[in-house]
């Protein structure tokens, strides 16, 4: 355990950092899970609108500092490229 007063401090904000990263990340591979069973069931309507959803949280996710931009952009062209070859 430490014992300066700011490695203590860095403790507790490194655990909330994590837990919040934690969290952002599970949105955005539930989103991703969403998609890639829409497309799994070849419905292209559901499809779509799964992925405006996971494009949204996936680059609130990079906005924030938990992805880098091109992890994002990779996801987004992945998920994309998936819902265009079922249409």
């Amino acid at each position: 355990m430490a014992n300066i007063k700011s490695a203590k401090k860095r403790i507790l904000v490194n655990e909330t950092k994590a837990a919040r990263n934690k969290a952002i990340k599970s949105k955005v591979k539930t989103c991703v899970k969403k998609v890639e069973a829409a497309v799994a069931n070849k419905d292209a309507q559901a499809a779509a609108e799964a992925l405006k959803v996971a494009t949204v949280e996936i680059n609130k996710a990079g906005s924030k500092g938990v992805y880098h931009k091109n992890t994002c952009s990779r996801k987004i062209s992945r998920l994309a490229k998936a819902v265009n070859g079922i249409a």
